[in-house]
């Protein structure tokens, strides 16, 4: 799934493309993609209306709309994408090869552009007015005393608690791993045993890899992603990487230095 720093990316890209423009069309024909909409029923209600704003709170985006309309949450789900396209079927981004089927949601502007999600394993969704309640604050915005006592707390193990989208809101199993090495804690540690001190380091290293996978193109540019493999080694020390199940996913770490 894309983390926080891939859904801030899709964020920018509506923010720079998409935003104050007349919404003349909509597709909304995926009664998967849109469930549980009723083909006709997103259209109806943004036709006419303008993207005015972009937002996201962790992997969670959506645009508020003009004139007091509904809320338009697009999450991405595996592997979809915002591809943005000029008058003349052309995409300002670069990316991989496409097949028109895997487009499942559109707008059309006025003058032509659209905006569009490319999602081909279709796992993506699109709601009016999403519902935010369940998500804890944003991973890249929480401060220092929200997330002292809602990551240090208790005995289920660190890396769970990071990936409790309830807790913080935005960190997927590869930021997880990546700002654990990067701090040098065990995943398997109880989260309740850190120190204020571990916490706010945790917190300093999570915000800096967040903003290094921002720039790069997505967390799999973090330093220990490429070595998280039966047969990889930490790009520190050399120990060969340990992996098991923490938080019901899979888990590289450096047994040397997260012991």
């Amino acid at each position: 799934m894309p983390e926080l720093p891939e859904v801030e990316s899709a964020r920018a890209v509506i923010e720079a493309y998409a935003l104050h423009r007349a919404i003349e069309a909509v597709d909304d024909t995926d009664t998967y993609e849109c469930r549980p909409h009723e083909p006709g029923e997103i259209a109806s209600a943004l036709v006419g209306r303008q993207l005015s704003a972009a937002h996201r709170r962790g992997k969670t985006m959506w645009c508020t709309t003009s004139r007091g309309g509904p809320d338009l949450g697009i999450h991405l789900g595996m592997s979809g994408r915002i591809v943005i396209e000029d008058q003349e079927g052309g995409d300002p981004q670069r990316g991989t090869a496409r097949k028109e089927e895997w487009y499942r949601f559109s707008l059309t502007f006025e003058g032509g552009s659209r905006l569009r999600l490319l999602d081909k394993r279709r796992l993506g969704r699109v709601r009016l007015d999403p519902d935010l309640s369940d998500l804890g604050p944003d991973a890249a915005e929480v401060d220092r005393e929200d997330f002292r006592s809602l990551v240090g707390r208790g005995t289920a193990p660190l890396k769970a608690r990071l990936l409790d989208q309830s807790t913080l809101a935005g960190i997927g199993n590869l930021l997880a791993d990546e700002v654990l090495w990067q701090s040098r804690l065990d995943p398997r540690r109880p989260a309740g045993s850190l120190s204020a001190d571990e916490l706010d380091g945790l917190r300093r290293r999570l915000r800096s890899s967040i903003r290094s996978a921002v720039r790069h193109g997505g967390v799999h540019t973090g330093e220990v992603v490429p070595h998280r493999a039966r047969d990889g080694h930490c790009p520190r020390c050399g120990a060969e990487m340990a992996r098991g199940t923490v938080g019901g996913r899979t888990t590289y770490w450096c047994p040397v230095e997260q012991a």
